[in-house]
């Protein structure tokens, strides 16, 4: 039954994979610190999608408490200026709101994001998913609202001591930020944020 169940989850998985893969045409743009970054167009949309691929030491359990220290995100998550938890179902769902900063003379900009996570019992992998939730709560005077938010992580060990992590993530930072000035920076935020992990990690 163990392994019916786990072979059931890596094809589960795997299909997941693929679709979110599916719909994307990736570009490398950089490759530094052994971390890699890709861009993609997403039909439709002005915004980019970002890719993150990279091996870094570390254990699942020293990833999920930098995770779930929510409030703490902000010591790695580039330019974020906070973060709480809003409501929180179990340790593996949540939603949380978060704070960007954003250069004068643009406004902050905020998100409410669902936040879940699943793993099977070995693990093998983990997952976890950040889905844009902006009709959650009341938007905040002062601020703009993040329209569109997706995120997904995969994390896999390579071996007992190392972890391979592939992101993407789309979103829409909505307001009156250019496409073209907004996509121009896209891959600074995700790479800085991936350095900023990879040395907590080591810590």
């Amino acid at each position: 039954m163990l392994l019916i169940r786990s072979l059931f989850l890596f094809l589960l998985n795997a299909g997941l994979w693929h679709h979110c893969h599916g719909q994307y045409r990736w570009k490398q743009v950089k490759d530094k610190d052994g971390i890699r970054v890709f861009l993609s167009e997403v039909e439709g949309k002005s915004y980019k999608a970002v890719r993150v691929e990279c091996t870094f030491p570390g254990t699942y359990q020293k990833l999920f408490s930098l995770l779930d220290d929510i409030p703490n995100n902000k010591d790695w998550v580039y330019n974020l200026k906070n973060s709480r938890i809003l409501k929180q179902i179990t340790s593996q769902e949540y939603w949380i709101h978060s704070e960007t900063h954003l250069p004068w003379p643009m406004s902050n900009r905020d998100a409410v994001i669902h936040v879940r996570m699943r793993t099977d019992s070995l693990p093998y992998f983990f997952i976890r998913t950040g889905t844009g939730e902006p009709k959650f709560i009341p938007e905040n005077s002062g601020l703009v609202r993040v329209p569109h938010y997706y995120a997904h992580w995969k994390v896999t060990m390579p071996s007992a001591q190392t972890l391979h992590i592939d992101y993407i993530v789309e979103a829409d930072p909505g307001g009156s930020i250019p496409a073209w000035l907004s996509n121009m920076f896209v891959d600074k935020g995700p790479y800085e944020t991936f350095k900023k992990l990879k040395d907590l990690l080591q810590k």
